[in-house]
């Protein structure tokens, strides 16, 4: 094997430590997405393949139907039977407390009847993206 140099021992951990220094650090998992990170279309196959066995823009399913949330108090879609905690939580949906929300439904209005959370901070942020363009908002 001419050409290669055998490092063993300190001269490795030298080496490697002096690597990691260089290297820019990974981003947090737990960092909050940026509005201008939001992504809509990004956000689309998030509430599909996440939200959608359960919800749908314009139909009431499981869950209540999502066209129009943006704005919209919680607990006020015709024909959905709401839990009393939500329909008395006077939450009115725009990003934070749609972000809230989807954190940690339980959380944020106990004896809520919505347990899924979106534990990415961007993918709450792109599904926020998505129900406010779809909201007309």
């Amino acid at each position: 094997m001419a050409g290669f140099v055998r490092l063993a021992g300190p001269a490795v951990v030298a080496m490697l430590s002096i690597a990691a220094a260089s290297a820019s650090p990974a981003p947090s998992a737990h960092a909050p997405a940026s509005p201008s990170s939001a992504s809509a279309a990004r956000g689309a196959e998030i509430y599909e393949a996440k939200c959608g066995a359960c919800h749908s823009l314009d139909q009431n399913r499981i869950g209540p139907k999502h066209r129009g949330v943006f704005g919209r108090k919680a607990g006020a879609v015709p024909d959905f039977p709401y839990t009393a905690a939500l329909k008395k939580s006077g939450i009115v949906w725009n990003a934070k407390t749609l972000d809230t929300w989807l954190q940690s439904p339980v959380k944020m209005v106990p004896g809520t009847a919505m347990g899924f959370q979106l534990r990415s901070a961007q993918e709450r942020a792109d599904v926020i993206a998505y129900l406010k363009q779809q909201s007309g908002k």
